[in-house]
């Protein structure tokens, strides 16, 4: 697939042949239709074309643009030899084997050179492989406020375990700490003067002076140093629940030098129990103006927070992805969902769960360590516009070889990686365009090394000299690549005609107001003259004889003759397609025209709204249209139905009847019908319905009457026959009383008083 530096003139073999073959960005290449311009140069920057330069190829008259097309279609015309650019070429410059020892090299290869066409794909292969023991650089950002006191203690006892741990990956092992709490400013810290030197909330314990973010250690090897820098830390606190930790991110990032970040892993491990500023919380402080991506750091390692607003999530993104920067969260469960959220878009971060002392930060960041390093994520940059870069992924080991008819994407990633398993990627560029020679990289995330691509652009033809003075030119010109370059004075294809005054060359006469077409592309321009193809005329061959509008599938509706892209058309025929007669006999009725309800075009009635039919004599819908007018008319006048109730009575002979017996329409209690004479009047005949007696109220009179008379009858009936019941028993009780006899006897039972007794107190005083 390369070709070596020394090689340089070799060209690529098999995979070189197939390569234009591939499927570009999107799909299967196709065949590329030919776009034919007028020069060499211009010809091979368009996709599919060769030129023709062998001289006497034109015919007399035909422009250059004939010379270019598809190498089959010049070779179809007689061109023996048509002139293609070479093989895309391939120059493999710097490939180093994968190597796990001292130099470790993890990418191949390193560099590689291109010459590429427009619109040719040319596709080669990346490897990478992971290697055991690459160097880590990793910085320890950990949040200082007062929540997380006992994260702290856990910190300084587990810090020789998290060494221990990435020893375990690599002895090439160097590690940094830095903190952060938030800005020096309200309504973040408290400015008291007291509670500037001891923030802390509580009595009794004491804290170091907030900060936005401080450097405490660069990454170095030494990590006893480590141990002892965070086993020294205080603890310090702010007034709200988010931090500063974007600024010291930023911070962190950019201050490379200060940091001493190397070329080998970078990690970066963030850990917090709460939320986060980000841009725009500044204006609380009065911070309005953004980070400049710069680094601000003290001779003491401290960052003044209150100058710039805190960084976007945009520029975090920026910034870690121009260092190769990875980015561990560890953070508290309550908290863990905001940091998914924001890891998704920060390329090559991860989010563990903290205990909430912490007790388990080793374990994380083993974990997020693994799960980074086993994700391969291939990507380029700085490729210019004009340039597409497409990729293919091929996870498996060994690589199933050259890509076939697989979709291309525009990201190339492969997961669950091991150590030292080596996975390929096809990358596949395109030029749409020529442009200057240019240069771009590729690397994995996370990795610093890159390969260098260089691009060099084929946009000029290698047709050999230049032939001064060419017979083929009559004398008066070059010829170069099978075209005459005419000289001062002399113009056209072969330089045999001469300029005429006031014009810079005779073509300029063969085009149609300032186009860069000659003879509007549909003829040849012969010393200042259009030589116009069939079916085209005019004096710039502008007119398109075969272009008029059709109908019945014929041109100019077989009634005309189509003329300048417009139809000629016959006596009795008109419009665009000659489809529309001049004549009126197919509108004529025993009155007006359409019955005088619509207008006679193409010899077809063309009715008003409300009118149908061949001659518009139809009213649809005549009963519902009308029945309004008619209720109208019982009420009102009728000169005086429109102006009273709005209906559609306006036009028509209203007539009423007494009687209608062949009336087709009913409406409440109106009888009447709607018929439309020659002369286009609408004639309304209406009477009212005969009066009927309603049986139903009868029915329901007679019903209520019986029941009441039925229940009167039985009610006298019943009450004469109590009438007679008590005369009866009446008549007996005189009988009975007439019969009884009465006589005047002593009881014998009754006794008369025999004994007198005197109260002695009640005797009168003698």
């Amino acid at each position: 697939m390369f070709v070596r530096g020394p090689a340089a003139s070799r060209m690529v073999l098999l995979l070189s042949i197939l390569l234009p073959l591939l499927p570009p960005l999107g799909g299967v290449l196709g065949a590329k239709t030919c776009v034919p311009r007028p020069s060499c140069s211009e010809c091979i920057q368009s996709p599919g074309c060769a030129w023709c330069s062998a001289k006497g190829f034109l015919q007399a008259g035909e422009p250059s643009e004939r010379r270019c097309d598809a190498e089959e279609a010049l070779t179809s015309r007689g061109c023996e030899k048509p002139y293609l650019p070479e093989t895309v070429e391939a120059l493999l410059m710097k490939d180093k084997d994968l190597s796990a020892s001292d130099d470790i090299i993890q990418l191949r290869p390193q560099q590689i050179d291109f010459n590429l066409r427009v619109g040719v794909p040319q596709t080669f292969k990346v490897s990478f492989k992971r290697a055991e023991g690459y160097p880590i650089d990793l910085y320890y950002l950990m949040d200082l406020s007062f929540s997380m006191g006992d994260d702290l203690d856990m910190i300084k006892k587990l810090s020789q375990d998290m060494v221990s741990t990435l020893q375990s990956f690599t002895k090439k092992l160097r590690i940094g700490f830095g903190s952060f709490v938030d800005k020096v400013a309200l309504p973040y810290v408290s400015q008291m003067k007291r509670k500037r030197r001891d923030p802390s909330p509580h009595r009794g314990t004491s804290c170091q002076p907030a900060f936005s973010f401080q450097n405490l250690l660069n990454l170095t090897t030494d990590t006893a140093a480590f141990e002892k820098k965070v086993t020294g830390q205080r603890i310090s606190a702010n007034l709200d629940s988010p931090e500063s930790g974007f600024d010291a991110i930023m911070q962190a990032a950019v201050c490379k030098d200060v940091i001493g970040w190397d070329n080998g892993t970078k990690i970066l491990v963030y850990t917090s129990d709460d939320t986060f500023h980000m841009a725009g919380d500044g204006r609380l402080a009065g911070l309005s103006e953004p980070p400049d991506g710069y680094c601000h750091l003290s001779p003491s390692g401290l960052y003044d927070g209150t100058r710039f607003d805190y960084p976007s999530i945009g520029q975090l993104a920026r910034v870690l992805t121009a260092n190769n920067i990875q980015l561990i969260f560890a953070v508290t469960k309550n908290i863990s969902a905001a940091y998914e959220e924001l890891s998704k878009m920060i390329p090559q971060s991860v989010v563990g769960v903290l205990e909430s002392d912490s007790s388990n930060v080793v374990q994380l960041i083993k974990n997020a360590y693994n799960s980074l390093s086993s994700s391969v994520v291939l990507e380029h940059h700085g490729a210019p516009q004009g340039l597409e870069v497409a990729y293919q992924a091929h996870c498996t080991s060994p690589s199933p070889g050259p890509p076939g008819l697989r979709p291309w994407s525009q990201r190339a990633e492969c997961k669950d990686i091991k150590i030292n398993q080596q996975v390929d990627f096809y990358v596949q560029l395109n030029m749409s365009r020529c442009l200057e020679q240019t240069e771009f990289h590729l690397s994995v995330q996370g990795i610093t090394e890159q390969l260098k691509v260089k691009v060099k652009m084929r946009c000029e033809c290698d047709c050999g000299p230049v032939e001064e003075a060419s017979p083929s030119c009559s004398g008066h010109g070059a010829l170069h690549c099978g075209t005459c370059s005419c000289d001062p004075g002399f113009l056209g294809q072969t330089c045999d005609c001469q300029q005429s005054e006031g014009y810079v060359s005779l073509d300029e006469k063969c085009r149609h107001g300032g186009s860069s077409q000659l003879c509007s592309g549909h003829g040849s321009c012969e010393c200042g003259k259009c030589a116009c193809q069939q079916s085209f005329s005019g004096q710039f061959c502008e007119c398109d004889d075969s272009n008029c509008a059709k109908s019945n599938q014929q041109l100019c509706g077989g009634k005309g003759k189509c003329v300048c892209g417009k139809c000629n058309c016959s006596a009795t025929y008109g419009g665009d397609a000659c489809d529309c007669s001049t004549l009126t006999d197919r509108c004529q009725t025993a009155g007006r025209p359409c019955s005088g309800r619509g207008d006679c075009l193409c010899n077809r009635c063309v009715c008003n709204g409300g009118f149908d039919g061949d001659q518009c004599s139809h009213i649809p819908n005549n009963c519902t249209k009308y029945e309004k007018c008619v209720t109208c008319l019982s009420k009102h006048k009728k000169e005086e139905v429109a102006e009273a109730c709005g209906v559609p009575c306006e036009g028509a002979e209203l007539s009423h009847k007494k009687a209608l017996r062949d009336a087709y329409c009913t409406f409440q209690s109106f009888l009447y019908d709607v018929t439309l004479t020659p002369q286009g009047i609408v004639h309304l005949r209406y009477a009212e319905m005969p009066s009927s007696i309603d049986k139903t109220w009868v029915i329901i009179g007679s019903s209520v009457s019986g029941i009441i008379f039925i229940g009167l009858l039985i009610i006298l009936i019943s009450r004469l026959v109590l009438e007679l019941h008590y005369r009866r028993e009446y008549q007996s009780f005189v009988a009975s009383q007439r019969q009884t006899d009465w006589k005047e006897t002593h009881n014998p039972l009754f006794k008369g008083a025999t004994t007198t007794v005197m109260n002695p107190l009640h005797m009168d005083d003698e």
